[in-house]
């Protein structure tokens, strides 16, 4: 989640105890088991309650009206101060959300999860809002800020979830200290070196879960990848020494993380979630290996959004639902030439993702804020067109001509287009069209609004800070992608509004996907006819959120099931993984090693074949270099404008008849295919006339 637009409690006795119904809440360890989600790690030795949050097919209980997530980031620092508007959890819409994120703690210096000292002026645990009905303090609770008034109001609520969040753009490699500095520590990058460091972590985690009635945590790692110049410019001294094992590192705090959480649950009776904000980039999952954390996640939540901003010089969509085909940053770097799909979009992301873990344990990510580029030449509209920074040697840190490549960084809106801008280090506005979208409502409606004062902005003095020509919304049927365009000043801004979000809804419902998550709530919106000296003008509301709720509300039920087909009833212990993935820049095409260990207790004879699954979101085009037998069924061919079509191609491999894989070996089989995939999955393999799932994937054995 990027700041600015976008970055777990019984034995203390301060939880807020929401009671299960005893008609779902089997004591018994195997009944437990039974409501497991399909393809979640259980940690060793350890049955936690399931039955308390899942219903015996493995799907999470939400409530009336909520078979589909609607998870908000809360964030910490829309507190009112220096009188802009303020969001608190009383401005939280209650019965139209099932999880709420509060965004963000970070790791500190002694390796443990922190949301900073333990002053009044902390928001997270000391600040107080008198003034503010709704948002008295609880006095049942010791501590103070919002984690007080979370707690008060999931007594209201009890189906609501809280999760903290845990990272972020500017908490994953340092945090912000009490004075609002940022501080570059190392956080994530440092902490997951060794296992010592991620052990304490995690169990300050369970520590902090306990202490502040949260839920679960939400993991925020921005990035564990490969790539060269991921994540905050002011970490590359951390993460850029350090790409090579970033993914191992990030892969152990995962699993160490389910399962203390595991086994915490399991002594407290009440279960806590782990989740993920997962990159959607392309680029970003390219270093990501193949995502071998999805087994320890409750679910994973895309950040299907940043899909495009003005780290360079390509104008197109925030985060639009699907390919058109005509992206320029896309086809300037060969993509649909080479590879046949464009992977900036949503539905590319869920595919990604869909190659490993069923569809209700996915969520999708929309902004509520905006990304936008100023003196915009070409395009239609602006779109697919370019803009530039006119001096590239003063492009941000981090961006395209920052970092040496050869795409320029683009020309961000400022000023009146640029309301939710972060500084730099000098203090300076950093230029990315980013604006809640209440803002870019009111510049539609040709309204500069009655706050931009609080934000810094004076258009008496500063020609930037003026509303000038007409802000026009432009609609992609394609996409699903709306925008701003002002052709006057040339300023294109990416936006989301109610057609594009009913779109979204509608397809989400549609694919039996999870549901949706909202970075941030305090961009929705509405029209106040109060505001302005009585003129009216669009402000903090609900608009998106019950449109979204609206679409979702009488969904069915989501998908639960990994696999497409009828799962085999009898499993080997025999392990498939991916190993040995080149580096960074170094990596297309993409040639892991696929290695299959053998401990099934007797011998995988020549001949044998393994069959498993792989996403859409890399063409069918997989090959092997190591003389076995590999043929692939596609499950999508052609461009994906509108969307790819199917979720998994289908995969043979056939063990060479000279060779044999014995009990307690290993073989290996190197592969190369193009796009990332995550992990394959939904394996089976034949031999002797039978045929076997295997005991990694932990699948149901019967369809529910």
């Amino acid at each position: 989640m990027l700041t600015g637009c976008a970055a777990l409690l019984l034995t203390l006795g301060l939880a807020v105890a929401v009671p299960p119904s005893a008609s779902s809440t089997p004591s018994s360890a195997s009944a437990h088991a039974d409501c497991r989600p399909d393809g979640l790690y259980q940690s060793p030795g350890v049955t936690p309650p399931y039955c308390e949050i899942y219903d015996e097919a493995g799907r999470e209980k939400m409530g009336a009206d909520h078979p589909r997530r609607a998870i908000g980031y809360f964030t910490s620092w829309r507190t009112g101060a220096n009188n802009t508007p303020r969001y608190l959890a009383s401005d939280i819409p209650w019965d139209k959300v099932t999880h709420i994120n509060y965004a963000f703690a970070h790791v500190n210096d002694q390796n443990k999860v922190s949301v900073g000292g333990d002053k009044p002026t902390n928001p997270a645990t000391g600040m107080e809002w008198p003034d503010v009905k709704g948002a008295e303090m609880d006095s049942a609770f010791p501590y103070k800020g919002h984690f007080n008034l979370l707690n008060k109001f999931k007594k209201q609520h009890p189906n609501v979830k809280t999760l903290i969040s845990i990272g972020g753009w500017a908490e994953s490699g340092g945090y912000i200290d009490d004075n609002g500095k940022r501080v570059a520590s190392g956080g994530f990058y440092k902490m997951t070196d060794s296992q010592a460091s991620i052990n304490t972590f995690a169990d300050s985690v369970v520590e902090f879960l306990r202490k502040y009635g949260f839920n679960g945590a939400d993991i925020d790692y921005e990035y564990a990848t490969s790539m060269q110049y991921a994540g905050h410019p002011d970490d590359f001294t951390f993460s850029n020494p350090r790409r090579a094992k970033l993914m191992a590192g990030y892969v152990a705090l995962m699993k160490t993380l389910r399962e203390k959480l595991d086994a915490a649950s399991a002594a407290d009776g009440k279960y806590y979630m782990l989740t993920a904000a997962v990159s959607a980039s392309g680029w970003i999952l390219r270093g990501h290996d193949s995502y071998q954390v999805v087994p320890y996640l409750d679910y994973a939540n895309m950040m299907t959004y940043d899909l495009h901003g003005t780290w360079n010089h390509f104008v197109g969509p925030n985060a639009a639902l699907f390919d058109d085909g005509k992206d320029n940053e896309l086809q300037e770097g060969s993509v649909y030439s080479t590879y046949g799909i464009g992977y900036l979009n949503t539905d590319w992301a869920y595919h990604y993702f869909r190659g490993a873990m069923q569809a209700g344990r996915i969520n999708i990510g929309v902004p509520f804020y905006t990304r936008g580029w100023q003196k915009v030449k070409g395009g239609t509209n602006g779109l697919w067109g370019k803009s530039a920074l006119p001096d590239q040697k003063k492009c941000p840190k981090g961006t395209a001509g920052d970092v040496g490549s050869t795409t320029p960084c683009g020309d961000g809106g400022i000023g009146i287009d640029n309301l939710w801008h972060d500084l730099d280090e000098n203090g300076k506005e950093m230029a990315s069209g980013s604006n809640p979208m209440w803002h870019a409502k009111n510049l539609e409606k040709g309204i500069s609004g009655s706050y931009i004062g609080a934000y810094g902005l004076d258009p008496a003095s500063d020609p930037d800070d003026r509303l000038v020509g007409t802000y026009t919304r432009q609609y992609s049927s394609v996409m699903k992608a709306p925008w701003l365009w002002n052709s006057q000043e040339g300023v294109f801004l990416s936006t989301e509004d109610e057609e594009s979000l009913a779109a979204k809804a509608q397809w989400v419902a549609d694919k039996g996907i999870g549901g949706i998550m909202i970075w941030e709530l305090a961009g929705d919106y509405a029209w106040d006819p109060s505001r302005n000296d009585g003129k009216g003008e669009y402000f903090m509301g609900k608009t998106l959120i019950n449109t979204i709720h609206d679409k979702l509300k009488n969904a069915s039920p989501y998908g639960n099931l990994k696999s497409d087909k009828p799962v085999p009833a009898d499993r080997l212990d025999v392990k498939v993984e991916l190993v040995d993935f080149p580096v960074g820049d170094r990596n297309y095409p993409i040639t892991p090693k696929m290695k299959i260990t053998n401990n099934s207790g007797q011998t995988i004879p020549g001949g044998a074949v393994f069959k498993f699954d792989y996403g859409t979101s890399a063409p069918a085009t997989m090959t092997q270099q190591t003389g076995w037998t590999l043929q692939v069924q596609a499950g999508h061919t052609g461009n994906n404008t509108g969307g790819l079509k199917g979720d998994f191609h289908k995969a043979t491999l056939t063990v060479p008849s000279w060779s044999s894989i014995a009990n307690g070996a290993s073989a290996t089989v190197a592969l190369s295919y193009q796009l990332p995939i995550a992990t394959p999955s939904n394996f089976t393999l034949t031999f002797g006339g039978k045929t076997y799932a295997l005991s990694q994937d932990h699948p149901k054995a019967n369809a529910r």
